[in-house]
């Protein structure tokens, strides 16, 4: 068997392997799972918040002891001058000092630490948000340009079809030799039309490559997801936005620092303990000592702060009130299009299509007859096609409207 694989042609065996590893589809769901995990945009916010939880951890800790050692009382005069051990006043001193902020202080050091990890919990559900959004638009906007593109070879064996009945006219002295041109024409036109679509294409396979890499060169499957629209479960829901949430984390982080500056007004207090040793011929000593501040200046200080703190708090409790309105506004009026979307969509599908086709079948059939002429052919062919670029529109900006309210307001489906 061994042998018989190595005479097979080299050519041949690349062409097996290309068919094995050709690039599987790219799926809705796929891309969004790819976006999730190359996206540096959920890597920086993961860091962020795994920084936030690490800073909270220390929050309520006590300030670090100090080492206190020296010499008091050292002579530089009179007969014990330069000597440790001769007078009764000379101490070598060492010791520790603990400073120890208020309660108050504390507690509110330890409430702004979890407060900004809730924050940065809250900016990562942002960031996961804005990434499956952008991934699920940039892919349906390739998808259906790819299928406006896919018309464009059934419009091209049309356009052979009617090249024929045009030169069977013209040979039968039923049609002008213009006639023959003005296809032409058409499909020229054509032609320019899906130029510019593949350029269209390669703009938005670029934009879905900014969330999945390489993976956005990877074919579309056939089909596109349906994402159901569920106007009462998304209003529900519109409290638990995730925007929405961040701003109510803001607002508890300034909530947590007012607190902070409140504290400041209470005093701070410390203690020392300190061994003092003295020459041989004297006893040695213990001290201890206790310090407190004095926040007596509060007018300065310490109110102006809290002013500005409570302004802080202020302005994120309106900036949350000012983000529930856009979105209520925001989903108000996606719902709406979504609706107006979806009736246009059908009656174009049911109404306009149907009728654009029979119109240029009995054109068609009255050219071949010589009682129409080929303008007025070309000119219902070409209403006929745009009818049928727009339900393909319609379909494109219904899907990215239901992508929007689904990713933005589902809820538990994000």
């Amino acid at each position: 068997m061994f042998t018989r694989w190595m005479l097979i042609p080299l050519p041949l065996c690349l062409a097996g392997v290309a068919g094995l590893v050709q690039a599987a589809p790219l799926t809705f769901s796929d891309a969004l799972k790819v976006a999730e995990q190359q996206s540096p945009a959920l890597t920086a916010s993961a860091a962020n918040l795994r920084s936030a939880q690490s800073a909270a951890i220390p929050a309520g800790a006590l300030p670090d002891p100090k080492l206190i050692a020296g010499v008091e009382n050292y002579p530089v005069s009179g007969d014990t001058r330069w000597a440790l051990e001769r007078d009764f006043m000379t101490m070598q001193k060492i010791g520790i000092m603990q400073e120890v902020p208020n309660g108050d202080k504390r507690r509110a050091r330890v409430e702004v630490a979890d407060a900004r990890s809730v924050l940065a919990q809250k900016q990562q559900q942002v960031s996961l948000l804005e990434v499956r959004r952008g991934t699920a638009l940039a892919w349906l906007d390739r998808y259906y340009l790819e299928k406006k593109l896919a018309l464009f070879d059934q419009l091209d064996q049309e356009n052979r079809l009617l090249a024929d009945t045009v030169r069977a006219q013209v040979a039968s002295g039923k049609g002008q030799p213009a006639d023959a041109v003005m296809a032409e024409q058409e499909q020229a036109d054509l032609a320019d039309r899906r130029d510019g679509l593949t350029r269209d294409i390669a703009m938005a396979i670029a934009s879905l490559r900014r969330y999945v890499g390489a993976d956005a060169d990877d074919p579309l499957p056939g089909d596109a997801p349906a994402l159901a629209v569920d106007p009462e479960r998304y209003r529900a829901h519109l409290h638990h936005h995730p925007e929405v949430e961040l701003f109510a984390a803001k607002s508890g982080e300034a909530r947590a620092e007012l607190h902070e500056a409140q504290a400041e007004k209470k005093p701070d207090w410390g203690v020392e303990l300190a061994y003092q040793r003295r020459g041989p011929q004297f006893g040695n000593m213990v001290s201890v000592q206790f310090t407190i501040g004095l926040p007596i200046f509060s007018k300065s200080r310490q109110d102006p702060m809290i002013a500005s703190k409570a302004a802080d708090l202020e302005r994120a409790d309106a900036e949350r009130d000012a983000m529930l309105r856009d979105h209520l506004n925001e989903l108000d009026n996606g719902l709406a299009e979504y609706t107006s979307l979806t009736r246009q969509l059908d009656r174009v599908n049911q109404t306009w299509l149907p009728l654009a086709r029979q119109k240029v079948d009995l054109l068609t059939a009255g050219y071949r007859s010589g009682r129409t002429d080929m303008g007025t052919v070309l000119a219902a062919r070409r209403d006929l096609i745009e009818r049928r670029m727009k339900a393909i529109d319609l379909e494109n900006q219904r899907a990215q409207i239901a992508a929007k309210l689904y990713f933005t307001y589902g809820g538990d489906e994000q």
